[in-house]
C-alpha cells in the first residue's frame, strides 16, 4: 500500500454529496434507526414508521448530522433478510424523514444493491456498506451514477458466523489494506464522497477491537474521514464485567471521546445527545 505520501496524511474532510456541501472538519454524529425486530440493541423499537419518524426527529433535535436507517440486524448470529422486506422497511421511512429534513444527510444501512438503489431514488445520500464491496461491488457504480457517497466497512465473514472464529496476522494493517483497496475500487468508479469505518467488532475478538482502536489514528492516512461505530457494542459490556446493552452508556462515550482524540470525523451512535455533548467538549478543549 503506498500510505505515506503527504496528500493521504491529510484526509478529505469536505465535499459534495448529491449537490449538499458535507462537511466533517469538525467531528459530526451519526444517529442510527433500525427498523429491524432483532438488532441487539434497539431491536423492535422502530419497526412503526411513525415511532422510527418520532425517534428521527428526537435525534435530529439532539445533534444528529446524519441519520443512518437500517432493515436488516448485523448483529452476530443475525439471520438474513430478503431484499423486498428490508425495503417494506426502510423506504417509506427514507422517503418521510428526506422531506421532512431537507438539511439533514441520510444513509441507508444495507449490502443488497436493490435496497440501495430504492434509498437512492427515494432520496439517500449515502450507502452505507458494512460489507465493504464484497456482497455488492456494483455499489460504486451506482453511488457514482446518483452523486452519493459510499461508506466502505470492514468486516470479516457473514454476520451469522462473523464471530465464530475471527483470524488475523496483524488486524490493523489487514483492516487497512483491505480498506485501502476498497476506496481505490471507489474511486476509479467516479466516487468521490468516501468515508473509512475500521469495523469495530464485525469478525474481530475482543483483541482485535482494542487494537485497531489503539491505532484508530492509522486510518486517516486512507486520506478519507473515518467512521466510529461503537455504540453499546458487546466489547463494552464485557470489558464493564457482562454489563447488559441498556448500562453501556458511559462505555459507549469512552471509547468514542478517545476515538475523537485520535481522530475519528463521525461517531455513529444510538445516544445521541451524549454524544454530540462529547464533541462539543472536545471541540472547547481541542479546537
Amino acid at each position: 500500500m503506498e500510505l505515506n505520501s503527504d496528500d493521504n496524511l491529510h484526509a478529505i474532510k469536505r465535499f459534495v454529496v448529491r449537490g449538499k456541501a458535507f462537511d466533517v472538519s469538525t467531528p459530526r454524529v451519526m444517529g442510527i434507526v433500525n427498523t429491524t425486530p432483532d438488532s441487539f440493541s434497539d431491536g423492535g423499537r422502530y419497526t412503526d414508521k411513525q415511532k422510527a419518524m418520532s425517534h428521527i426527529r428526537k435525534m435530529v433535535d439532539e445533534g444528529a448530522y446524519i441519520i443512518d436507517v437500517g432493515g436488516e440486524s448485523t448483529r452476530p448470529g443475525s439471520e438474513p433478510v430478503p431484499f423486498e422486506e428490508e425495503i417494506q422497511r426502510t423506504i417509506p421511512v427514507l422517503e418521510d424523514a428526506i422531506k421532512e429534513f431537507p438539511e439533514i444527510f441520510f444513509s441507508i444501512d444495507t449490502t443488497k444493491y436493490k435496497v440501495a438503489k430504492k434509498a437512492l431514488e427515494a432520496g439517500a445520500h449515502f450507502i452505507n456498506d458494512v460489507s465493504g464491496l464484497q456482497k455488492s461491488p456494483e455499489f460504486t457504480t451506482l453511488c457514482n451514477e446518483f452523486g452519493a457517497g459510499l461508506m466502505i466497512m470492514h468486516s470479516q465473514g457473514e454476520p451469522k458466523t462473523m464471530q465464530q472464529n475471527p483470524s488475523y496476522n496483524d488486524v490493523v494493517s489487514e483492516v487497512i489494506e483491505f480498506l485501502d483497496k476498497a476506496v481505490k475500487k471507489a474511486k476509479d468508479a467516479g466516487v468521490s464522497a468516501i468515508i473509512t469505518d475500521p469495523g469495530i467488532g464485525f469478525g474481530k475478538t475482543m483483541e482485535h477491537n482494542i487494537a485497531l482502536l489503539r491505532n484508530l489514528s492509522s486510518f486517516q492516512k486512507l486520506g478519507y474521514p473515518v467512521l466510529l461505530g461503537v455504540s453499546r457494542k458487546s466489547m463494552i459490556g464485557k470489558i464493564l464485567n457482562d454489563r447488559p446493552v441498556d448500562g453501556r452508556l458511559a462505555g459507549s462515550i469512552a471509547l468514542q471521546y478517545d476515538g475523537l482524540l485520535q481522530g475519528a470525523d463521525i461517531l455513529r451512535v444510538h445516544d445521541v445527545q451524549e454524544a454530540f455533548d462529547s464533541i462539543l467538549m472536545y471541540n472547547a478543549l481541542h479546537q
